[in-house]
């Protein structure tokens, strides 16, 4: 059985629908009912930072897949991502499950060149410094020999409707309207995004190779490419001119105030306005598994979830 803790996202919904695909048996561990529902799927209600809840609905798991996104909020992730890797990693200890944990880029910090596996931790928000703690803490768990676990790591994503991707809500969205889109930072700077269904294939092939444990994992990605490049292949695929603003982050500053979500994206405008370059070539020469181009991912996000108005 394969568990997914935090089901209902993005991440976790696409790595449901490869789970189905292969007509494995899923259960989804959420605080609230699945919308996706299977003769293969089960649903177990649980918080996670609860561990006798996350244990008994991962009894009986082969894999555990952590995917759990938390509100957007360094206080709720300084408290509550500790408590939720500890549960999970004791999880994984009693039921000897194996674990794969969705993770960002956030401890790498400012990097100069590309994010590899490798890259040093040297996170510079307190984001990053959560992610950082978890991660080494999740690692040095598999490195004893305590569990068999994994980080699968992606950078900033596209292809969802679920309200958390910069280039879904800014660009995609705003085309599909026919009103001009937006671009945090530079757009002349590098930038590259992973697309959520190809998040979703990079964790269900992780599942399926224990050989391929205790280790980091980047998710399949198409390389980075500057912004105003993004922008204007959004914009030719929606058959509209390439108009946008820049947002910087004294603008960000200013509508801090009267939006949380905003407000707590400031400590991560480096990531806008320095090169941002995701490696995924271990990925893809270990599992031969090629990211999905740019204009693919745009024109079927144009063709379903944000179809031109």
């Amino acid at each position: 059985m394969h568990t997914i803790l935090g089901a209902g996202g993005p991440t976790a919904n696409a790595l449901t629908q490869e789970l189905l695909n292969a007509k494995q048996t899923i259960r989804l561990v959420s605080r609230r009912p699945s919308r996706i529902t299977d003769q293969n799927i089960s649903w177990e209600k649980a918080d996670l930072q609860n561990y006798h809840e996350v244990l008994a609905a991962s009894r009986g798991s082969k894999v555990i897949y952590l995917c759990a996104g938390l509100p957007y909020d360094k206080n709720i992730w300084k408290q509550q991502w500790p408590v939720i890797m500890e549960n999970v990693i004791n999880v994984a200890k009693e039921t000897q499950a194996r674990l794969i944990f969705f993770d960002n880029v956030y401890m790498y910090g400012l990097v100069d060149g590309p994010m590899l596996e490798s890259t040093s931790y040297n996170p510079c928000s307190v984001k990053g410094e959560v992610r950082a703690r978890i991660a080494t803490q999740l690692m040095e768990e598999a490195k004893a020999g305590n569990i068999n676990a994994s980080i699968a790591r992606s950078a900033d994503f596209y292809g969802t409707d679920s309200g958390n991707s910069l280039p879904d809500t800014m660009v995609l969205s705003k085309y599909a309207k026919g009103q001009s889109a937006s671009w945090v930072g530079s757009s002349d700077t590098i930038h590259n995004f992973t697309y959520i269904p190809d998040a979703g294939k990079g964790l269900y092939l992780l599942g399926q190779h224990p050989e391929n444990d205790n280790q980091i994992w980047h998710i399949p990605t198409a390389a980075p490419i500057p912004g105003k490049e993004f922008i204007e292949l959004a914009a030719k695929i929606y058959q509209v001119k390439p108009k946008f603003m820049h947002i910087n982050k004294f603008i960000l500053q200013v509508i801090g105030p009267f939006s949380k979500n905003i407000r707590e994206s400031v400590e991560m405008y480096y990531q806008y306005n320095h090169p941002y370059h995701f490696d995924s070539s271990k990925f893809e020469l270990a599992f031969n598994l090629k990211p999905t181009s740019y204009a693919d991912g745009i024109r079927h996000m144009a063709q379903t979830v944000y179809k031109k108005q």
